[in-house]
């Protein structure tokens, strides 16, 4: 398995699933009451690089065992559905004009679909409490790891040469979480380190956590590790460059500041780096030996033996597609699919109709003019709906989108008959969207166009297979067709499934009102799947309802008291 090629993270990982679940760091209803044992856990560095691992980890597993095994990190709610990247795909994707979910309407599902939730919904509330269960580790962490406390314990020596990298990774996986906290649901409790544990907190406004995230980022730039010298599967000052350049360009959202100029230089600062080039084929980003793609910045690990999760990529690979579908190209998990999702046609019509249909004499699209064009068609109709019917629980209303592989670039599975989970490390960070973001700040900020232009047309060089990538067919566009309009629309053809694509609508004006797809405002019944406009109270998820039981500190975001 590829767990083997990353060995030089093997004793972190075994380390952090012997670790008990998350320490109390805030009176929310998902924190488990156990707390790490000073003693036990920080009595070794590898106990300190286990809590680190943990830190990493949160944000891609969901329990001490892997899988589902009912040991899950946060008690109370279903271990699979809150796994963070899952659940952030029913937020940042099924509410959107990518994928319509047909499973799981007891946890809300049918209302990120709809564009109708309130606080109660159960998914909504999933990525909060991850992400304050991540932001409750790297709390954790950052309090056990001053140097008066490993020189009490006896670990400075072991520590010392990398305690300060440690200590700079976790600040910025907090600093990271943070951002999406701002980001979906704006106004929110804030802890950090130096406050006392139990203590309720007090929420901060979206532009307080804004402000805190964008100065932690500046500070990390010269805290972590120099490009490229860090274990894979960890950050270093690309991904904080990364995320400075992403916070940067939505800061007009969170902020009311325009900081597009910020947001180019450190899209730029990625790219002139050279460190973590475009992969040379889009389709080896989503492969089970992703660990080789030189253009992913940051990582979350998976495994199928050593780092299993029902949510990650394990999710990506099989909400997506059925178990039928392995008979006409290799999944990489043989017939164990789910089928809980289908694509969108406002997605299916970002590229040109040749590029649309599945070609089972092409399984990988070679013959395609755009490779990112990854579609299952067989079978199935474009629409997501039915004539005369309800919105239903059929997977052959819609395409498939069959992006997520669980195969090699040999195109091989990892065993015969596939794998029971993913070994697709999920590419939280890559170097494309560094184009395109840079891209549009120049387009937003004022700068030369000329270079927004180069930077566009190189993703789609890669795309295509064609310039320095390859000799087929260009895709590259003209300064004529390069608006911000075309950004917003190659964003969704390169990024498409990536969890970003609510932030880009949001960005781009786009998507309470003016721009409609599929079931958007509907109810669900018969012939009522025209998407149609949706109060704007809806570009911000509600506080979960629960947190206002333990929290009196709390105000809810406007409309949804």
């Amino acid at each position: 398995m590829k767990f083997s090629s990353i060995k030089n993270l093997a004793v972190i990982i075994l380390v952090f699933v012997l670790i008990p679940s998350c320490i109390k760091d805030l009176d929310t209803l998902p924190l488990d009451n156990n707390r790490l044992v000073g003693e036990t856990v920080y009595s070794t560095p590898n106990g300190y690089r286990g809590v680190l691992a943990k830190c990493y980890a949160s944000l891609i597993l969901t329990g001490q065992k892997g899988g589902d095994s009912g040991d899950g990190d946060v008690p109370g709610i279903d271990e699979g559905y809150s796994g963070y990247t899952r659940a952030l795909f029913y937020l940042q994707v099924a509410a959107t004009d990518e994928i319509a979910l047909h499973a799981g309407s007891g946890h809300g599902t049918r209302s990120m679909l709809f564009m109708d939730w309130n606080p109660s919904i159960k998914v909504l509330s999933y990525p909060y409490y991850r992400l304050y269960m991540s932001i409750g580790y790297c709390n954790e962490f950052l309090r056990e790891s001053e140097e008066s406390k490993l020189r009490e314990r006896g670990v400075y020596e072991g520590l010392k040469n990398e305690i300060e990298y440690y200590r700079a990774e976790a600040r910025f996986i907090r600093a990271y979480c943070y951002s999406m906290i701002c980001d979906l649901y704006g106004a929110a409790p804030f802890i950090d380190e130096t406050q006392k544990l139990g203590i309720i907190p007090i929420q901060k406004t979206r532009q307080e956590i804004y402000n805190y995230v964008v100065s932690e980022g500046e500070l990390l730039t010269n805290a972590l590790k120099e490009p490229k010298t860090n274990q894979y599967g960890r950050v270093d000052k690309v991904a904080v460059w990364f995320l400075l350049a992403r916070v940067y360009l939505n800061a007009e959202v969170y902020s009311g500041k325009n900081e597009y100029a910020k947001a180019y230089n450190y899209a730029k600062k990625i790219i002139d780096s050279g460190k973590y080039p475009l992969a040379s084929d889009y389709r080896h980003i989503f492969l089970a030996d992703n660990n080789t793609c030189p253009e992913i910045i940051w990582p979350l690990v998976q495994d199928a033996d050593f780092a299993q999760s029902s949510a990650g990529t394990n999710f990506q690979i099989k909400a997506l597609i059925n178990g039928p579908m392995d008979n006409f190209y290799k999944t990489g998990v043989g017939a164990r699919s789910w089928g809980n999702a289908r694509v969108k046609p406002q997605l299916v019509d970002l590229f040109e109709l040749s590029d649309q249909e599945f070609d089972q004499l092409d399984n990988w699209g070679d013959k395609k003019k755009d490779k990112r064009a990854q579609f299952f068609t067989i079978g199935k109709t474009k629409d997501t709906w039915a004539a005369g019917k309800a919105f239903q629980n059929d997977f052959n209303s819609g395409y498939s989108c069959i992006k997520w592989r669980n195969v090699t670039k040999n195109r091989q599975e990892l065993v015969p008959g596939g794998t029971v989970y993913s070994s697709v490390d999920f590419p939280l960070f890559r170097t494309a969207d560094a184009y395109l973001m840079a891209a549009e700040a120049i387009l937003r900020g004022g700068g030369s166009r000329n270079e927004a232009l180069e930077y566009i047309n190189t993703v789609r060089d890669r795309a295509y297979m064609s310039g320095s990538f390859g000799s087929d067919i260009s895709g590259r566009i003209t300064d004529s067709q390069m608006t911000l309009d075309f950004i917003l629309a190659e964003r969704g053809r390169e990024l498409h499934t990536e969890l970003i694509r609510r932030t880009d609508l949001i960005r781009f004006n786009k998507y309470t009102k003016g721009y409609n797809w599929d079931w958007k405002g509907s109810d669900g019944q018969a012939g009522n799947f025209m998407g149609k406009d949706v109060h704007d109270k809806y570009k911000l998820f509600p506080i979960p309802q629960d947190e206002f039981t333990v929290n009196p500190n709390l105000k809810q975001n406007p409309e949804y008291q």
